[in-house]
């Protein structure tokens, strides 16, 4: 089969099959009279095996080793990067809890600068809000994103007490 033909039953490209060939994982290919590659089943099965062992995150001079030594140690390399992935991974929960500890500290910092809550009173009777068109927008706030309406008048460092009173009216309608 052409060089074409083999990177299309693959899923590779041609340059991807020529770099395998320059660093020695495939064989250079006899040519065909017409001076194409021409591969074979057996070339077919190799890179479809080292496609399997890049899949795992093999480095390719680990996919030669695996390939081409007789004993061919295969289980110590894969327990190897199983070990080297677990590794990883716990590196990278260590970067989850680190940038979540960083978001909580920006957003504790950016709240001190926030706007409270009588100035968003303020603003909202400067637009022409009056304490009914105020309770009528709380109680579609509730409604429509309870979750957002909890986080908004947080924002505005109201108490928790007096927040969850905002929150049964705006749901129940009673009480304000």
């Amino acid at each position: 089969m052409t060089i074409s033909t083999l990177a299309k039953r693959c899923g590779l490209s041609r340059s991807t099959l020529l770099y395998y060939e320059s660093r020695g994982l495939l064989r250079r290919p006899p040519r065909t009279g017409g001076n194409y590659r021409a591969y074979t089943d057996h070339d077919l099965a190799r890179v479809q095996q080292i496609g399997l062992y890049r899949k795992v995150g093999l480095s390719l001079a680990a996919v030669r080793t695996v390939l081409d030594q007789p004993g061919n140690n295969a289980a110590a390399i894969l327990e190897r990067r199983l070990i080297d992935i677990d590794a990883e991974v716990e590196a990278l929960r260590g970067h989850q809890r680190a940038i979540l500890r960083l978001l909580q500290r920006s957003r504790s910092f950016r709240r001190t600068d926030m706007i409270t809550k009588d100035k968003w009173v303020a603003i909202m009777r400067a637009a022409g809000f009056s304490e009914a068109d105020m309770q009528r927008w709380h109680m579609e706030f509730e409604k429509s994103a309870p979750g957002e309406h909890q986080e908004f008048l947080e924002f505005l460092h109201i108490s928790t007490k007096e927040i969850a009173a905002i929150r049964e009216w705006s749901r129940t309608g009673k009480g304000h």
